[in-house]
């Protein structure tokens, strides 16, 4: 068996992390071999760069292209050490976040440079592509109410104006237009019950999931 590499993307709040649990631990019960992991910190590298990506400072902030610049390290590390030799090994992997969060965060929600953003998205996947991506689709104002009930609070990218989250959202939806056969729209406000079936449809029908 081939393996796979399904990403799950959205803003802040849409329930990524909950829906990758359920959709591993379903994957897992047909005897598939998953691998969770995520972007920024996917790697023992990578989880320094998400602490110098996502922690908050009021004093230093981060410049928009270094930003860019450490997604790109970090998903490069990833792509070496996680991402080539678990599919190599026939696993299917469940990806929080890949390339399309950088050009849906840096480049629509920064405004930087489309073709700076893709230049470096391919040298940091030498050209990795998802199979699959799942785009949970919830109203930026749900979501960012959902993560404020988090006992640990808002981290820098998710404490950005409320106009820099709607123009991620748009980013979102001008990909899976431009993407339709790798992009797969699931409505996030969705009970997570019903979400995770939507999702178990999807794979069966875009990846022909089943029972090994």
């Amino acid at each position: 068996m081939s393996g796979k590499l399904i990403v799950f993307e959205g803003v802040e709040g849409c329930g990524k992390t909950t829906q990758m649990q359920l959709c591993g631990q379903w994957l897992e019960s047909l005897g598939i071999s998953v691998v969770v992991t995520r972007e920024p910190g996917g790697t023992e590298l990578g989880s320094h760069l998400r602490r110098l990506l996502l922690e908050k400072s009021e004093d230093k902030p981060v410049a928009d292209v270094t930003e860019l610049l450490l997604y790109a390290a970090d998903r490069a590390q990833h792509v070496e050490q996680e991402l080539k030799p678990n599919l190599a090994a026939g696993k299917y992997i469940l990806c929080d976040r890949y390339t399309d969060s950088t050009v849906a965060y840096q480049g629509y929600g920064r405004g930087l440079n489309m073709s700076l953003i893709e230049q470096l998205n391919y040298i940091a996947t030498s050209g990795l592509t998802s199979d699959l991506t799942i785009w949970l689709d919830v109203d930026v104002e749900v979501g960012l109410s959902r993560k404020r009930k988090d006992a640990a609070g808002l981290d820098r990218i998710e404490q950005e104006t409320i106009v820099f989250h709607h123009r991620v959202q748009q980013g979102y939806s001008q990909l899976a237009a431009a993407h339709p056969s790798r992009i797969v729209r699931v409505d996030g406000s969705l009970s997570k019950e019903t979400v995770h079936s939507l999702i178990q449809e999807i794979l069966r029908d875009r990846l022909q999931v089943q029972s090994v």
